[in-house]
């Protein structure tokens, strides 16, 4: 008897008897969080997503430097072919005369006065603060050699370049944003007339007449200004003043000051007009957020392009 009831019982031993649960439970664990209901496998992330996710986790950064290389590579290549097309159309066909005077008036002639102004006061200071480091050494007779090549080597093109870039180019940047927004490029294109000749290639030839006369006038202005400075104010000898500027600054010096405006003349225009022509691809597009911002990254970048160029191009002319 005692046999056959373990015989009965066994099957039922190791068996797990759970409580009888409601017909609605799965219904109410899946209202409550969706992954109850699924199968174990869909609940935990495969090994190929895991993998996947850190390998997107540890390639991101690099992904965002090669987005930002690509696009300063896009957009330093649409600089160069917009640079090309308008000093092609400076040449065939050229623009007309009265366009081009319109904008050397804008951009040379109301310059003057802060061109001069910038020089005059810059000359000051260099012979305030030259007279007072050669003097250490018993060397203020060279201060004339000193503040004219400063002033024609380096802060003569660089400071004018800069200057009519925040007078001029800012301008220029701006205009060609309002025609672009307010859809005149498209009409002048509507009427097959062509906007880099009737628009930029003006624009690029008077730079290149204002900028070597700007700079030439920001050279003889600063040198009057170290002379004003060191002779009338401090004392020096105004012929040992004058002399060592005739004995120490040659023909050299003067035509690397012009190539350095005329690259800076290219450099300027190119960038303010290309900023501003191309404003509906910025962020903002056709408002007037647009033109603010194209207006700044055209002032900013001309900046920055300028003092990059002096460095690479003092390095060759030394």
């Amino acid at each position: 008897m005692t046999i056959r009831f373990k015989q009965m019982v066994k099957p039922f031993r190791y068996r797990r008897q759970l409580p009888t649960l409601p017909p609605c439970f799965p219904f109410a664990l899946k209202k409550c969080n969706p992954i109850f209901g699924r199968p174990v496998k869909d609940q935990l992330p495969s090994l190929d997503a895991m993998t996947h996710t850190a390998l997107s986790l540890l390639c991101s950064p690099f992904a965002a430097l090669g987005r930002v290389v690509l696009a300063f590579v896009a957009e330093l290549g649409g600089l160069a072919i917009f640079l090309a097309q308008g000093l092609w159309r400076i040449v065939v066909p050229a623009p007309s005369w009265t366009k081009i005077m319109q904008q050397v008036y804008f951009i040379g002639v109301k310059s003057i006065f802060v061109i001069g102004l910038i020089g005059l006061f810059t000359g000051m200071v260099l012979g305030l603060q030259g007279y007072y480091t050669l003097v250490k050494f018993g060397s203020e007779g060279l201060l004339g050699a000193a503040v004219a090549l400063s002033i024609i080597r380096e802060l003569g093109p660089v400071l004018t370049a800069i200057m009519i870039t925040g007078r001029a180019g800012s301008s220029m940047a701006a205009e060609l944003g309002i025609m672009r927004i307010s859809e005149q490029i498209d009409a002048l294109t509507t009427m097959d007339i062509n906007p880099m000749r009737f628009l930029v290639a003006p624009r690029l030839a008077a730079a290149l007449i204002c900028f070597p006369l700007l700079t030439a006038l920001f050279d003889v202005v600063g040198i009057l200004g170290g002379y004003v400075s060191g002779c009338v104010l401090l004392g020096i000898n105004p012929g040992v003043y004058f002399d060592r500027i005739d004995a120490t600054v040659v023909l050299a010096d003067v035509t690397g000051g012009f190539v350095k405006s005329l690259v800076f003349a290219l450099l300027v225009a190119a960038i303010c007009c290309y900023e501003g022509y191309f404003t509906h691809t910025r962020q903002g597009g056709f408002g007037a957020k647009g033109v603010s911002l194209a207006t700044t990254s055209a002032v900013v970048l001309s900046c920055v392009v300028i003092l990059v160029s002096d460095y690479i191009l003092t390095s060759f002319l030394l």
